[in-house]
């Protein structure tokens, strides 16, 4: 059975989420991955802190580049880079 809870909710509940993510496993951040995807929520600057491919928080001490305004972060995990630009 499905609750319902408000966009607002949802927005608080990502919020507080995400205040100590690296305590999290990669189900939790599942779920909330997936309630901002139904809610229509961006996670923004908060989809940075975990792999795109495995869901694992990082913990800091993963490899880290930086070469022509793109940081690129290895996943200690699975391997994948993951890359952003830099603004």
């Amino acid at each position: 059975m499905k609750s319902n809870i408000s966009k607002k909710q949802a927005e608080q509940n990502i919020k507080d989420f995400f205040l100590d993510v690296k305590n999290k496993n990669s189900k939790q951040i599942k779920k909330i991955k997936s309630l901002a995807m139904n809610k229509k929520i961006l996670l923004k600057e908060k989809r940075k802190l975990f792999c795109k491919k495995c869901l694992t928080p990082y913990s800091g001490k993963e490899k880290i580049r930086i070469k022509k305004e793109i940081k690129s972060i290895e996943c200690k995990n699975c391997g994948k880079v993951n890359r952003w630009k830099i603004k």
